[in-house]
């Protein structure tokens, strides 16, 4: 099956994305994120070609709440959870950092994900049990670690409480940090050890689903701002604090929750 996804993957990225990079029109959903014809395209792409490779219920961005709700309750035995643009911001603008994600998820775990960035060419994929890959390389590819303060941040600050957000702006306890506005990358970045710590103070299960299993095949470490188990944050919102190393993201976890 994961060979399978990842030549749909692949095939819908070179159909209906590609071509429309840097062409397409945009428009401003209600929640103020930007959607594509793009988007469209290949979330339908998407959902026909995963039909046939396994039936059923599907979760993805584009979707209306309702539907997404609805799905998500009809999808507990087997799930598709995708984003057909995530970076959407950047696709449009076009800067060269978005993907698509798609992860298969069962009981509200996820137990396949992929995650394509089609510019760079770079397949992220795992299986639940059986590690994680970056174009057929076991990751991380980076062993090197870092203490918390000569460590790369990848850090959301839009979504952080004043406190917080001030804090890291002010006194950060690592070297240095970045954000790039495509959650499902920022997930395998960290994964491969580009990145050291994460954090992000809210994300939708499209953003998460493929990457959080990325990393956690990887070795790495995840939590939410105040449950250590990241599965028992509140599912359409899950704060995430996550390192590819668990004892640097033990630290990383202590000190963001001090300073909340």
């Amino acid at each position: 099956m994961l060979k399978t996804v990842i030549s749909i993957v692949k095939k819908v990225a070179k159909q209906e994305i590609m071509p429309r990079y840097l062409k397409v029109v945009h428009h401003q959903k209600s929640d103020g994120s930007l959607c594509t014809e793009a988007d469209i395209a290949a979330q339908e792409a998407l959902l026909r070609e995963l039909s046939k490779v396994y039936p059923a219920s599907v979760v993805s961005e584009e979707m209306s709440k309702k539907q997404q709700t609805d799905q998500w309750v009809t999808g507990e035995a087997g799930l598709w959870c995708l984003d057909p643009i995530d970076g959407t911001t950047n696709f449009v603008n076009g800067l060269p950092y978005f993907a698509v994600s798609v992860a298969l998820m069962r009981n509200g775990r996820s137990v396949l994900g992929v995650v394509y960035d089609p510019v760079a060419d770079e397949m992220f994929y795992a299986e639940k049990g059986k590690g994680a890959y970056l174009n057929g390389e076991k990751l991380p590819i980076k062993e090197y670690t870092p203490t918390l303060g000569d460590a790369m941040a990848n850090v959301d600050l839009k979504r952080l409480n004043d406190k917080l957000g001030t804090a890291i702006s002010t006194v950060p306890p690592f070297s240095s940090h970045r954000n790039y506005g495509a959650c499902a990358l920022e997930w395998c970045f960290t994964a491969a050890g580009r990145f050291d710590i994460y954090l992000h103070g809210g994300q939708k299960p499209w953003d998460y689903a493929a990457g959080s299993l990325i990393l956690e095949e990887a070795g790495g470490y995840m939590c939410g701002f105040d449950q250590d188990d990241f599965w028992d944050e509140p599912l359409w919102q899950r704060s995430i604090i996550a390192a590819l190393n668990p004892s640097l993201g033990i630290q990383w976890r202590d000190w963001v929750r001090q300073h909340r």
